[in-house]
């Protein structure tokens, strides 16, 4: 019988493309407007710019933007579940938060949403970098501090590298944002992806 099932096993994995079983596991992006390039060509976002990036490198590696403008930690949880066994990234990038801040929402419930990501995201076996993002002073100092160290926190306790805000460099900048004062402009985009690369980079290392 094994003598039937070798030829047949061989015709299976030699129709495979090399490439479909060397390939390492993709990284997964969960963000919000900021990483799904709202107000640009989707071509020019960060994410896009990291894809061409890792799609470089040997063996090259894919990157998911499952990222939706307008997106909040709790729509975030709702859907991670269904991503992480769809696509098995061995990195999610969790850039999540701003939303909820931008509402005005207590804290606690970024935070609760945050936590159970991380914790389901490392049950699939991915690891997770995670990225802070910070809101206009006319919050308030309280809050925009309590928002620093709600990312902070979290980075401690699940000792994840973390890119403490997204837009550093950028934000206070007007050439490199939208006339909305909230989102980058396409020329700001590789800064955006230079303040993510060396957390992403630690947490792909072997």
């Amino acid at each position: 019988m094994l003598r039937f099932i070798l030829p047949v096993l061989f015709v299976l994995l030699s129709s495979v493309p090399a490439q479909a079983l060397t390939s390492p596991q993709p990284v997964l992006v969960l963000g919000d407007s900021l990483s799904a390039g709202y107000g640009i060509e989707p071509e020019s976002g960060w994410v896009n710019l990291l894809r061409e990036r890792l799609g470089t490198e040997d063996p090259a590696r894919d990157v998911v933007n499952a990222s939706i403008s307008g997106e909040t930690t709790a729509g975030g949880l709702a859907r991670i579940e269904k991503l992480l066994d769809e696509h098995r990234p061995a990195l999610v990038v969790l850039e999540l938060g701003a939303n909820d801040a931008l509402r005005g929402l207590p804290l606690s419930a970024p935070r609760q949403n945050l936590t159970r990501i991380i914790e389901l995201s490392r049950k699939a076996g991915a690891r997770v970098v995670l990225v802070g993002i910070e809101i206009p002073v006319n919050y308030g100092p309280q809050y925009r501090d309590g928002l620093r160290n709600l990312y902070r926190d979290l980075a401690t306790e699940f000792k994840l590298p973390l890119v403490p805000f997204l837009l550093d460099g950028v934000a206070l900048d007007p050439e490199l944002m939208q006339a909305d004062g909230l989102h980058p402009t396409a020329a700001a985009q590789p800064r955006v992806l230079a303040n993510v690369l060396p957390a992403l980079e630690k947490a792909l290392k072997p």
